[in-house]
Parts: structure tokens; C-alpha cells; sequence
């Protein structure tokens, strides 16, 4: 596979507005997730999720005519990547279901800082200038003021908290390893070798770890894991790389600030979640970071690929 030349082309006002609705998708998933919390176990409604995106993106991979097989040496690569994905995931389901969907929005939303700082001493050439470092900076007092919101907050939303931050370490630690090999897979591959890796693993967890599997299965429960699986996972994805291949990088990325700023505002009108003053400076400071660091010139590519459809 040839690597093709990144595009930088403008987007159009429809592609734009696209691209908002798509980060409003991404940005709520957290809230699809704990709706899915109150009807299904933990790892159960992660094994759920995941199996429904593995078979629909296989299905599109098929009608569309992408090569679904790997290339010789492949396969040691794919084990890596999907096993620090299914530990990610794992962690981020069982930080989630301790904390709630505004706080783990806000704590995801770290991943690219995590990223620019891994990558800075493990990849060549990516180094951390003084503005992206101001942008960490501006991105971690975000959860500075997140930690020292105490307002209706018991010791287990602490402990989801450092979940999640654990999963989002390793989300960052991944993806640095992706950047390394990425050129020689279809994006579409990653994803679904992680799905199907992961959904053993999963099951495998929901009949150790949840109390029980299945208590309600009703319209809210089966709509929101079709909506993770199906909206975010599998729609989200192919539609995200569709403009990532017309648009590039450079282009879609100046719109992610909208994905913290999704999942604060859904998780209070949807969930009734607390929107406290240090909440929204957290989200103050996090949104600024983002647009900070993203705030490139064109010539100069973000140095990760977004994984939001999962």
C-alpha cells in the first residue's frame, strides 16, 4: 500500500456543519454508555457494543470491497495494538461506571495532550514547541479544577476518575504505537481487528467481574448501545474517515473542541449530572488547550490519527 499525500483542503459549509454534528456524536458517547450502565453489566454492555461495530464494519468492508486481510508480518502488530485496546477500553468502562459521562468526557479529552507529550520522546521529528506546551498546560488545569470539584462527589468518583485517567495513559500510549505502523493499514483494519479481538476478552470479564450480566433490556438500554455501536462506532468511523480522506487532517481536527463541550452539556440536560462553576472552568481550560495545540499551520499535520468512533 502506497501512503497517499495528506489533503488539506477547505471545508465546504455542509462539510463544516457535518463535521460538528459528527463531534457532537463522538463527544456524547459517554452518556450512551452509562444510559447502557443502568440495563446491562459493565463489561457486558463493552462486549455488546463492540461485537454489534465489529460485524457492521466488517458488512461495510465487504459491500465496499476493502481488503479485510493482513499482510505477512501483520499479525504480531494487530495482537499488540488490540490488546492495549482492550485493556484501554476495559479500564475506561469500569472508570466510567464509577464516575459519570461529564467528568470521563473531560478526562478523554486529555488524550491528545498525552500524545504530544509521549510523542515529543518516541517519535522522530514530533517535538513540543512552546506553544503546544502552553496548550498541555492550559489542558491538564482543566482537571486540576475538575479533582477539586467536591460538591455531591463520594470517594468512588475519585477512583473512577483515576480509571479513566489510567485508560486515557494508555489510549495515548497506543496510538503513539499506531503513528508508528499505521501506513501500512487501511484505518477501517485497526478498528476491526481491535473489535473482534477485544469482544472474547469482554465476555470473558462480564462473567467474572459483573454482578449480573443482563437486569433491563429496554428501549433506552438497547438504544443506547445502538447508538455507540452503530452511530459512534460504525457510522462515525467510516463517515470521520470519508472526510479525512477528502479533507485531511488539518481541517476536521479544528473542530474536536466540540466533543468536551458535547459531553459536559448532554451529560447534565440527559443525565442530570452536576454542571458546577469548577466544571465548566475545567471545560474553560481543556476546550482552550485543544484549540491551542490544534492551532496549526497548514502545512503542518496533527500528529495522530483521531480513534473517536471508539
Amino acid at each position: 500500500m502506497t501512503p497517499q499525500p495528506p489533503s488539506n483542503r477547505e471545508l465546504s459549509f455542509a462539510a463544516g456543519m457535518f463535521t460538528v454534528f459528527l463531534c457532537v456524536i463522538f463527544g456524547s458517547n459517554a452518556v450512551a454508555v452509562k444510559i447502557a450502565f443502568s440495563g446491562l453489566g459493565v463489561f457486558t454492555t463493552a462486549a455488546v457494543r463492540f461485537a454489534i461495530a465489529a460485524v457492521a464494519i466488517f458488512l461495510w468492508a465487504r459491500l465496499t470491497g476493502r481488503t479485510i486481510a493482513l499482510k505477512k508480518g501483520q499479525l504480531h502488530q494487530v495482537v499488540i495494538f488490540s490488546t492495549l485496546f482492550t485493556v484501554q477500553l476495559s479500564l475506561f468502562y469500569l472508570g466510567l461506571s464509577k464516575s459519570n459521562a461529564s467528568r470521563g468526557t473531560l478526562l478523554s479529552n486529555l488524550v491528545p495532550f498525552f500524545i504530544l507529550f509521549l510523542a515529543h520522546f518516541f517519535i522522530p521529528g514530533d517535538r513540543i514547541s512552546k506553544r503546544k506546551f502552553f496548550g498541555i498546560m492550559m489542558g491538564f488545569t482543566g482537571v486540576v479544577f475538575m479533582f477539586m470539584e467536591k460538591k455531591g462527589l463520594s470517594d468512588g468518583y475519585r477512583t473512577g476518575d483515576l480509571i479513566i485517567l489510567m485508560a486515557v495513559v494508555l489510549w495515548a500510549s497506543s496510538t503513539i504505537y499506531l503513528k508508528r505502523i499505521i501506513d501500512t493499514y487501511s484505518p477501517f483494519q485497526v478498528v476491526l481487528y481491535s473489535t473482534l479481538f477485544s469482544v472474547p476478552f469482554f465476555l470473558l470479564e462480564a462473567l467474572l467481574w459483573d454482578p449480573v450480566m443482563v437486569t433491563r433490556l429496554d428501549a433506552p438500554v438497547i438504544g443506547a448501545l445502538l447508538y455507540q455501536s452503530l452511530v459512534s462506532a460504525s457510522f462515525g468511523f467510516v463517515a470521520w474517515n470519508t472526510l479525512l480522506q477528502k479533507y485531511g487532517a488539518v481541517s476536521l481536527h479544528a473542530f474536536i473542541f466540540i466533543m468536551p463541550i458535547a459531553g459536559v452539556a448532554l451529560g447534565g440536560l440527559v443525565l442530570g449530572e452536576p454542571i458546577t462553576f469548577k466544571i465548566l472552568l475545567a471545560l474553560v481550560f481543556i476546550v482552550c488547550g485543544i484549540l491551542v495545540v490544534h492551532g496549526k499551520s497548514k502545512k503542518e499535520e496533527p500528529l495522530y490519527p483521531i480513534r473517536r468512533s471508539i
